[in-house]
């Protein structure tokens, strides 16, 4: 039985974060201008979520390796009362095992502890296997973009109540 530990980010993720976010974008196609794999912040994510005030950000471990991670992020533009969930990636290996949905269940409370009664999401038709899991556990289509989070690369978006 694999364990798998959820927790804040620490600098010293970042490194891990960021490659995983870069490799799973390139699994899936899906490493094009308009999207994450260009934002400069995915090799310092620890910064940004520690100097932004209604931003978090949690760690996957599997077997004490980081596997992955989501965060949720007040992007500007977004109504009053809705977060962001952001950079939500997981290794291959820690993919279908349950350890998104525990990932998402965890930033799903943390909005909540921080006051927001929505949370938004951006993606792309490539991303099938998350769509999926966005799917069962409360996201509904959402038929433009909210917010301004300057990824124009995403073509889907979803939102649900917490």
């Amino acid at each position: 039985m694999r364990e798998v530990q959820i927790r804040t980010i620490r600098p010293e993720d970042d490194r891990s974060l960021g490659l995983i976010i870069r490799s799973v974008l390139e699994e899936f196609g899906a490493a094009k201008p308009g999207t994450v794999y260009h934002d400069p912040e995915i090799d310092h994510l620890s910064e940004l979520f520690d100097s932004t005030p209604g931003g978090a950000y949690r760690v996957a471990l599997v077997d004490g390796v980081v596997a992955g991670g989501a965060g949720i992020f007040p992007t500007p533009g977004l109504p009053q009362g809705t977060c962001e969930l952001v950079k939500m990636y997981l290794l291959p290996a820690a993919r279908g095992s349950g350890t998104g949905r525990a990932l998402l269940q965890v930033v799903s409370g943390l909005a909540k502890d921080l006051g927001y009664e929505r949370m938004y999401l951006e993606t792309m038709p490539e991303l099938e296997t998350a769509i999926g899991m966005y799917e069962r556990t409360g996201f509904g289509y959402l038929d433009a973009p909210k917010g301004r989070s300057g990824h124009d690369g995403c073509s889907i978006w979803m939102e649900k109540a917490l």
